[in-house]
């Protein structure tokens, strides 16, 4: 039995090497060294080390905890990420990132403590990079979590060059008592809704569609008649991060339900937050829904019923909350910087959406 080893190629060849294959690590370590101010930037006092460890490291402050539970959540920004490569504008996506991670857990009454994110790209270009993670840092700022990881992931082949995708990661915690399950949730409790004065980061497949490829409008016209900025920069306008607010509700009024208003619409989200038997009885003349919302529907001629478990027609997100509360919600919420309106209460039923 003999044993051969590979020959060489041909010494006249230039050898491959993973950049030639299309991974340029050299970009990646300028990337990592580009956006470590906006990542610590984020740091809490919990967070141990710095950034280039295989972990993040993040001491859980169990002093203010009697029985925490943790809480995650994990999301993207969808179809919204191909008009940031449209537009090549890149700063605003990551705080869309953060709004729908940290906004899911805080429905359930989490504080949110750290977060991650993942950056997969065709070409590694640290321009990019750096804005997108501008982005996440304000976000995380915003939401008082720190950032302790993430990663940049190379996909020559698999993706173009430009193109990109955005993932994150966000845990919270929350006292085991003080879990927000709608279970407490009972008819006559009053809805308040948070408005939103975008699509936020849902329904973009549908928004692109009609307005782009149905349409054929130009991101560079005017959103709708009369607009003061373009069509691109309101489908670019960055989301509303409602955790804060929502954590400053929890110190004052005992909140029986939370949702956040995400892919579904309020159709789909807003009985996720009312526990068993109860329906939602909502009143469309209670907020203003933005004007986007109508171009998509003109433009679509999309039903009224598709828009609604579609987008957030303008409510990010709604709590429920005692009859007696109600003023004081809006109070806490109005404080907070958010015009928030009474949109209706909880019946009893069967988990739908009612309109009045």
């Amino acid at each position: 039995m003999s044993t051969s080893t590979p020959e060489a190629g041909h010494p006249d060849e230039p050898g491959e090497t993973y950049a030639s294959s299309g991974v340029d690590i050299a970009a990646g370590e300028s990337a990592v060294e580009r956006i470590k101010d906006h990542v610590r930037s984020t740091f809490r006092p919990e967070v141990v080390g710095d950034i280039g460890g295989f972990g993040g490291l993040f001491e859980f402050p169990q002093h203010r905890y009697r029985h925490p539970v943790m809480v995650s959540a994990t999301d993207g920004v969808g179809t919204k990420a191909l008009l940031a490569q449209r537009l090549d504008r890149f700063t605003t996506i990551g705080i869309d990132l953060v709004a729908m991670c940290v906004d899911d857990i805080v429905c359930q009454g989490a504080e949110p403590l750290f977060f991650l994110d993942y950056i997969a790209v065709g070409r590694l270009d640290p321009d990019h990079i750096e804005a997108l993670i501008e982005g996440v840092a304000e976000g995380c700022r915003t939401a008082g979590c720190a950032i302790v990881g993430g990663e940049m992931a190379e996909h020559p082949g698999a993706m173009e060059p430009g193109e990109f995708d955005l993932v994150g990661f966000a845990v919270g915690v929350v006292e085991r008592d003080q879990i927000i399950t709608g279970d407490h949730v009972r008819p006559g409790d009053r809805l308040i809704g948070i408005p939103s004065p975008n699509l936020r980061s849902n329904g973009y497949s549908l928004a692109r569609r009609v307005l782009l490829e149905r349409q054929g409008r130009d991101l560079d016209e005017p959103a709708w008649e009369g607009a003061h900025h373009s069509l691109g920069d309101e489908l670019l306008a960055p989301s509303v991060i409602y955790a804060p607010a929502i954590r400053e509700l929890l110190k004052v009024v005992d909140v029986h339900g939370i949702a956040h208003i995400t892919g579904g619409g309020i159709t789909g989200n807003l009985p996720r937050a009312l526990g068993k038997g109860n329906d939602a009885e909502v009143d469309r003349t209670a907020w203003e829904v933005p004007p986007i919302f109508g171009e998509i529907q003109r433009g679509g001629n999309v039903s009224t019923d598709e828009m609604y478990r579609t987008f957030n027609m303008g409510l990010g997100m709604v709590v429920a909350v005692p009859g007696e509360d109600a003023h004081r919600t809006l109070d806490v919420l109005r404080t907070a910087g958010h015009r928030a309106a009474e949109v209706g209460e909880v019946a009893k039923g069967h988990g739908e959406v009612r309109w009045t």
